[in-house]
């Protein structure tokens, strides 16, 4: 029997009624199979195979002591496993090693969604410049004076890590900043470190709009993530508000695009952000959105990505 596994953060520390993990393992228990899930930490090497401690778990769809494990115990991954990557970034040592470890388990016959070798190569930031007519103006580079002449040339600019997530390090840098060369500095490990510069899209006052690609097609709905009047991101995490509306000419051209080269990639899960019709960035390690955009339109999302895998 298939047996879905979720390579995840920590399951008692999410959210469910946000998190997108939960509406694919609910979606997995939903079709009737069993429901593993396991830690980076509980992968291991052991004989030339991918090894893991796993947790059968059973569901429960509400706020509070939503899980319960049925049973603990360590085997091999292979034949008969579906493997759901779903550990949030950073795309660290940590990360590239359970990728690495993933791809004995895709030996072994495991199907593993997204494919590792995407995960290593996709980075989510870099992954824009195979479009680069459908991105902004950006420069990445680790030296801080071309950095500088970036924002000085547009007053204005977004600067961030190449390996963050949820808004996390991003600066809305102004020229004028007296604060610039610190904050080029910090970024960069005073130079020595790459850092993403993009120009600034004023259009991020009308959200940061997050496309959810399965199998390579839009969902026909996106969630854009509005800035709070205390924040320039739109990320829910920084106190952005989500609002769910249908796909414009812009988004679909732009998923036209970039659906193909994912499927070429095995990705076959992931988030497109588009902020005033340019492409900011890929997410493919743990992309979000679901349980918004299930909630506000009655669509089944993680139904959607099983039909397509054919579980």
């Amino acid at each position: 029997m298939t047996a879905a596994v979720f390579v995840m953060d920590e399951l008692a520390e999410i959210n469910p009624a946000k998190d997108t993990t939960f509406a694919l393992m609910l979606e997995a228990q939903h079709r009737g199979l069993p429901v593993w899930y396991a830690n980076e930490g509980d992968l291991a090497l052991i004989d030339g195979e991918c090894s893991a401690r796993l947790r059968r778990v059973e569901l429960i769809d509400r706020a509070n002591d939503f899980f319960r494990v049925e049973e603990d115990r360590r085997r091999s991954l292979g034949r008969g496993d579906v493997v759901f990557m779903r550990s949030d970034p950073p795309v660290d040592d940590s990360y590239i090693y359970t990728t690495l470890l993933l791809d004995l388990a895709v030996r072994s016959g495991a199907r593993v969604v997204n494919r590792p070798e995407a995960l290593r190569g996709f980075n989510e930031k870099l992954a824009i410049a195979r479009f680069p007519d459908l991105m902004p103006a950006t420069l990445v580079s680790a030296e801080i004076e071309m950095l500088r002449a970036f924002v000085e040339a547009r007053d204005r600019a977004i600067v961030k890590p190449l390996d963050g997530m949820g808004g996390r390090g991003i600066f809305n840098a102004r020229a004028d900043d007296p604060n610039l060369s610190v904050i080029l500095e910090t970024l960069s490990n005073n130079g020595r470190d790459l850092v993403m510069a993009q120009q600034f899209l004023s259009g991020i006052a009308d959200g940061d709009k997050r496309v959810l690609m399965v199998a390579g097609k839009p969902v026909e709905y996106m969630l854009a993530r509005i800035p709070g009047s205390r924040d320039f991101r739109g990320n829910l995490a920084r106190g952005g508000r989500g609002e769910g509306r249908p796909l414009t000419d812009a988004e679909h051209r732009i998923a036209e695009v970039v659906g193909p080269v994912l499927v070429d990639h095995g990705i076959e899960f992931a988030g497109l952000d588009v902020i005033d019709g340019r492409l900011t960035e890929i997410n493919v390690t743990s992309p979000t959105c679901v349980r918004e955009l299930d909630k506000q339109f009655g669509i089944n999302i993680a139904g959607r990505l099983f039909d397509a895998l054919e579980l």
